[in-house]
């Protein structure tokens, strides 16, 4: 499902709920891109898009670049591409800034359809995890025979009537299996490198992503998740190289630039959605964290 709005001084922004158009009460579908782009009109595919579900790209031909969360992903045979729910991306476009040039077989999938693996838990639900990946050319052909098996059992799933009947469970686990495939995936540099932590680490996830918008103090989740603060500093450190402030900062701060580029709410009401008491502050905040004032940052994203 499809919301747009205009933004003012920009291009147009887009909600995309999940919505499968072969069998509305299952929570995958597995398509390729051409497919996906021929359904979406020439203005819709030139949004931005913020998501509620998981979409996995494996970019099989063609030449692209993508653009998750402000940062561009350039899409070549054998790139991988995660996006979560609550992310913004700007689909792959070719040279030619179309869609058409590019061969890449998708698989959306709602965050409850997959099986509960405490290995894919971190890829599936850290704000920060992987977003793409360059497949080892060893790994390619085992990757594309693994969404290859997705696709032959969805198209079986949409052709059946019983909604929860073995087909659909197959789909599950195959889908989990796709997924701990990419954990195996060398880790990408940069950014997108954080270790999926221990349970003190997934603890604090879960609650940041609950809590960000209301607390920034990090003594109030160690104090939730039920650790001596000096705990919960280790185990962030462990997983992203960062303190625990620095965890929930950065969170923040992503949040505020997603409302910033994508809405067309003003500072201040960003600032109150954020906790911030006073737009002042957020103002400091935000400038801290990003190099740029909230003003800066809405216009050089919306030339």
């Amino acid at each position: 499902m499809v919301k747009s709005g205009q933004r003012r001084g920009g291009a147009p922004f887009a909600e995309v709920g999940y919505r499968n158009p072969d069998r509305p009460l299952l929570g995958v579908e597995v398509l390729d891109y051409t497919s996906l782009t021929s359904r979406l009109s020439a203005e819709v595919l030139a949004m931005p898009h913020r998501l509620d579900f998981h979409v996995i790209t494996l970019v099989t031909g063609g030449l692209g670049t993508a653009r998750v969360d402000f940062v561009r992903r350039p899409c070549t045979p054998g790139t991988v591409l995660h996006v979560s729910p609550g992310q913004v991306q700007q689909l792959p476009r070719a040279a030619d800034g179309h869609p058409g040039g590019l061969r890449a077989a998708l698989v959306l999938f709602t965050a409850a359809f997959p099986p509960r693996l405490e290995r894919t838990e971190a890829l599936l639900n850290h704000p920060f995890g992987p977003v793409a990946w360059s497949v080892p050319q060893g790994e390619r052909d085992p990757l594309a025979r693994a969404m290859s098996e997705l696709a032959v059992e969805y198209r079986r799933a949409v052709a059946e009537a019983d909604a929860d009947g073995a087909t659909v469970d197959l789909l599950r686990q195959l889908l989990g299996a796709l997924l701990l495939r990419l954990t195996r995936l060398p880790a990408p540099e940069g950014p997108d490198r954080p270790g999926a932590g221990d349970e003190v680490y997934r603890r604090f996830q879960r609650e940041l992503e609950r809590s960000f918008a209301t607390s920034r103090n990090a003594a109030d989740y160690a104090a939730r998740a039920g650790y001596a603060l000096r705990t919960l500093n280790r185990a962030c450190q462990a997983a992203t190289g960062h303190t625990a402030k620095e965890c929930i900062d950065d969170r923040v701060a992503l949040e505020a630039k997603r409302l910033l580029a994508h809405t067309d709410l003003a500072v201040a009401a960003i600032s109150r959605r954020l906790g911030f008491t006073e737009p002042t502050n957020f103002g400091k905040f935000f400038c801290r964290a990003t190099g740029h004032t909230p003003g800066a940052f809405r216009a050089q994203e919306r030339p």
